[in-house]
């Protein structure tokens, strides 16, 4: 009897100490992997009728983006240049920690015309230019057996110049650990101690600051116009709040290891929500 009742006693210990453990580990909003790929989720649910979710008379249109499997406000709000606070704003979400995939959202301000805007879908919100095929009288030149002659090999397509127009500063002084890829590294890592200080490398307002992205870690998103966004990762600590303007060159992070195998600070900038090469936007050093 002694056993049994010592035995169910420590069942339900297990079972409180599992619900305990569960509670500890809710996230208060979903976060997003850096480096890997966001497959559909396996989970069988039942099929939700597209046309029923929010937004779903804007899906397609230029300015509207399409939530995919994985995405979340933060990453939609990186990958578009855009405030994950005004893309809810824009989109009258009741709960911005809440999307769901087939949802429309509002990516660019309701006082620009989505006419001219970029075309956003759940392809990734690309702008795609047309292909034009030949001129106004293409298709009316009649058949030739003639053989076409060979096309010269494509001349090797010269690096684009740097950019130094936005007045970007290095946003900390250690060695550059891992350069630009844009299908493995999305920015640049540069290496340094913990605690050492990272700095703005613009003027701007911050429209993120925390740890919801993973792979990121602590991180702070600038923006700095409607055509640039820089992204800081990894910091130990954060010293700047969202909606906060701050200025080049202010500390505004200190600099750690945070969801990283190594101390480094992860910079990334992003043009119209595209991530480009930051070396050539900052001066030579």
């Amino acid at each position: 009897m002694l056993f049994t009742r010592s035995l169910g006693t420590w069942s339900a210990l297990v079972v409180a100490g599992g619900i305990l453990a569960g509670c500890a580990q809710v996230n208060k909003a979903p976060v997003e992997d850096r480096g890997a790929s966001r497959p559909a989720s396996s989970t069988s649910a039942p099929a939700v009728d597209p046309s029923t979710l929010p937004g779903a008379e804007n899906a397609g249109k230029p300015g509207y983006y399409t939530v995919k499997p994985g995405d979340t406000l933060i990453r939609i709000g990186l990958e578009h240049g855009q405030s994950w606070k005004d893309i809810a704003r824009w989109s009258n979400l009741e709960n911005a920690n809440l999307i769901e995939v087939g949802q429309v959202v509002r990516v660019v301000p309701p006082n620009v015309s989505v006419a001219s805007a970029p075309a956003s879908s759940s392809s990734g919100g690309r702008a795609v230019a047309p292909v034009v095929v030949g001129g106004s009288d293409a298709g009316s030149a009649p058949a030739t057996s003639t053989p076409a002659p060979a096309e010269p090999a494509p001349a090797k397509t010269p690096a684009p110049a740097a950019d130094t127009s936005q007045g970007f500063i290095w946003p900390a002084s250690g060695a550059v650990l891992a350069g630009f890829d844009e299908s493995r590294n999305k920015g640049l890592d540069i290496a340094g101690k913990a605690g050492d200080p990272v700095a703005a490398a613009a003027d701007g307002r911050v429209v993120y600051a925390g740890a919801g992205l993973r792979g990121y870690g602590n991180l702070i998103i600038l923006k700095h116009n409607d055509t640039y966004l820089t992204a800081y990762a990894h910091n130990q600590k954060l010293l700047v709040k969202e909606d906060q303007n701050v200025k080049k060159g202010q500390k505004i992070a200190e600099m750690g290891s945070t969801d990283a195998d190594r101390v480094k600070l992860h910079f990334e900038v992003r043009r119209q929500g595209k991530p480009v090469d930051p070396s050539r936007y900052l001066p030579a050093r």
